[in-house]
């Protein structure tokens, strides 16, 4: 049953921290184009990511090493369109933002500028810190992004869980700290132990969103493909597919394609 209310009223980044600090739970999901981001909104989702999983969801790439900020603002305002209430957060693309703050900056501009979206969302701590301050200082709001970081894939050579040793641990303990006390309005926990989630979750000030990181975080995060049963291929541990449009789909489109080849569509009632 959807929640979706008839008053409608913006969710900000202030939103997300009243609702931490409440302890109610933040619901925020993917989506990449008009049609679907407006029946996510509708649904009641209080966070939209346009997540650079559109590589892989929407073009078929193995990563999502190779979608550009171009085809990342093409996606968000498209996103935008479709929102009312919903809270919409972009990804900055892998090569826009590491190693120089002044590039970072720009992208970011650039994705709010020409999108309409209201935050944008950075993978990495104490290596892309200077980035991340440079971009908070123009006055964007920024979510980071620790644990399992898919656009740092070829560097870890694996999707494990991530953080397991004492030492990564305290590594992520660490970052999470500074991207909370330097302004992030949030931070995304992937696929790390549930209990270094909550560990996290329970230190910082800011909400965090949590993905493969358990129940103990302030929010939890999913790809809409994933959860809808539209990508079958992906099936981790962590995920819960709500519904199978896979099947249904298929269902319907061959049902469509035997009334067209003996001539039952359109009938005499559906033609003019």
């Amino acid at each position: 049953m959807s929640t979706y209310s008839s008053e409608i009223k913006r969710v900000t980044t202030h939103t997300l921290q009243e609702m931490k600090n409440r302890g109610e739970k933040i619901a925020m999901l993917t989506a990449y184009d008009f049609s679907l981001a407006k029946l996510v909104d509708e649904g009641g989702i209080d966070a939209i990511l346009v997540g650079d999983s559109a590589s892989n969801v929407m073009a078929g790439h193995e990563t999502t090493l190779p979608i550009t900020l171009d085809q990342m603002i093409y996606h968000a305002t498209s996103v935008v369109k479709g929102v009312k209430r919903a809270l919409v957060v972009v990804d900055l693309p892998f090569g826009t933002y590491q190693g120089n703050s002044k590039e970072a900056l720009r992208s970011a501009i650039r994705i709010m500028k020409e999108s309409g979206a209201h935050a944008i969302k950075m993978e990495g701590g104490e290596e892309i810190k200077d980035s991340i301050i440079r971009i908070l200082s123009a006055g964007i709001p920024v979510m980071g992004h620790l644990g399992l970081t898919p656009q740092s894939i070829y560097k870890f050579g694996t999707y494990v869980v991530r953080a397991k040793e004492e030492e990564e641990a305290q590594r992520l303990i660490d970052d999470a700290q500074m991207l909370s006390e330097i302004g992030c309005f949030g931070i995304v926990l992937e696929k790390i132990p549930a209990t270094l989630a909550t560990q996290v979750t329970n230190i910082v000030k800011a909400p965090t969103i949590g993905i493969g990181a358990g129940q103990g975080t302030d929010g939890q995060i999913l790809v809409l493909h994933d959860m809808l049963g539209i990508n079958q291929e992906f099936k981790p541990r962590f995920l819960r597919r709500y519904a199978d449009l896979a099947t249904i789909i298929k269902d319907g489109v061959g049902n469509y394609v035997k009334d067209v080849r003996k001539l039952d569509f359109p009938n005499e009632k559906e033609q003019y």
